[in-house]
């Protein structure tokens, strides 16, 4: 049985979620009404997964998932609202060490729970089974065993996860030795659960100069995506841009899918353009990353696409890229140890559809000598 910690301030939230997760079976539930009683509860009950509400009076989520990743470090799935300050709450959440988040129904509570039940214990079993690397945020639970103290909630403050480590200190695994990758024209990135600290450690590392565009389908709502790119923006060299209007491709400009749509390679007036289409019911994550695949083939040939699958539930993606490298294409896997969650890069592996397994930094390195190595086409 996994054991699950709920902590929400809402009755009625509590509720509602501890009859889903005692109903789904394989859930042994524990409630807190706070975070001060989350808190009380961590060592008594040792949590599998936690639920985590963001806006709490009091220790609100923010600080408490800050403590508990110190103090006992497990899976924490947020509850965030759909707007944008949820948005950015939530990705300074995931920055700290959440492995997902879950959206807060809107409307009759009680009605639209029901709507993502099936979801919300998938997204939750799955976030058990995640991985939290053990030297994640080490120095704080260090500092925290001789001190007993608790440091103040800040992004810029916080430990580097141990995904975004030092690039340059990481070996470059070279596909063929001697072999330029000459040509390209895209890199194609595909992730979901567990994508923004991948994506910080992957984005962050390469240089303003970066020769090729990056098309990224990350899993995620509508109302996350924009805050998600200017987050990047802010932190990365190369530019990031939410892809909503048609734009043309550009060289070191990273390109994120709007939520709630699907995210599309095309040529308009002979130019390679990226778009935001309409979501293809015909797949089941957005944006999709198989879709997303099978543009940029109608567009560039296999030898001029890099794919780069990462954490996620599911396979999206692992077919398409899978057929990319058959093709001729180039296609790394983001590697088990460092997945949260290694649903999408494994079932990539498991179809023969990867050049390399590689952790985010270690793609970067990947990526940058690679471009030096053969660059763009003029």
């Amino acid at each position: 049985m996994t054991r699950l910690l709920i902590v929400d301030d809402s009755p009625l939230m509590r509720r509602l979620l501890g009859e889903i997760f005692a109903e789904a079976g394989d859930f042994t539930v524990d409630i807190a009404r706070s975070g001060e009683e989350a808190l009380a509860k961590l060592a008594p009950f040792a949590p599998d997964v936690v639920t985590l509400d963001i806006q709490m009076p009091g220790m609100d989520g923010l600080a408490c998932l800050d403590r508990i990743m110190i103090e006992h470090p497990c899976p924490v799935v947020m509850v965030s609202a759909l707007t944008e300050e949820g948005a950015e709450e939530t990705l300074e959440a995931l920055a700290i060490g959440a492995v997902d988040f879950i959206p807060k129904p809107g409307g009759a509570l009680s009605i639209a729970i029901e709507d993502i039940a099936e979801n919300l214990v998938e997204r939750v079993r799955a976030a058990a089974r995640a991985r939290i690397p053990r030297s994640a945020r080490l120095a704080d639970r260090l500092r925290h065993g001789r001190t007993r103290t608790t440091r103040k909630v800040s992004l810029r403050n916080s430990d580097a996860p141990v995904l975004a480590e030092r690039t340059e200190a990481l070996p470059v695994v070279e596909r063929e030795p001697g072999l330029p990758l000459a040509g390209i024209e895209a890199v194609l990135v595909g992730v979901s659960t567990g994508g923004p600290p991948a994506l910080d450690a992957l984005l962050q590392p390469l240089p303003a100069d970066f020769p090729w565009p990056i098309v990224i389908a990350q899993h995620m709502p509508g109302s996350f995506t924009g805050p998600l790119a200017r987050r990047l923006d802010r932190l990365c060299a190369i530019d990031v841009v939410e892809a909503s209007a048609p734009v043309p491709l550009r060289p070191g400009c990273a390109y994120i899918g709007r939520g709630d749509a699907d995210l599309l390679l095309t040529r308009r007036g002979g130019v390679p353009h990226v778009l935001a289409a309409p979501e293809a019911t015909d797949h089941p994550w957005h944006p999709s990353v198989d879709r997303l695949v099978a543009s940029a083939r109608r567009v560039f040939a296999a030898e001029q696409l890099v794919g780069v699958l990462m954490t996620g539930m599911g396979n999206d993606g692992a077919r398409e890229m899978a057929a990319m490298r058959a093709a001729g294409g180039h296609v790394i896997a983001q590697d088990e140890h460092s997945a949260v969650v290694w649903g999408m890069p494994g079932a990539l592996v498991a179809a023969d559809g990867a050049d390399l397994q590689l952790s985010p930094p270690q793609i970067a390195a990947q990526l940058i000598a690679w471009s030096r190595s053969g660059g763009a086409t003029p």
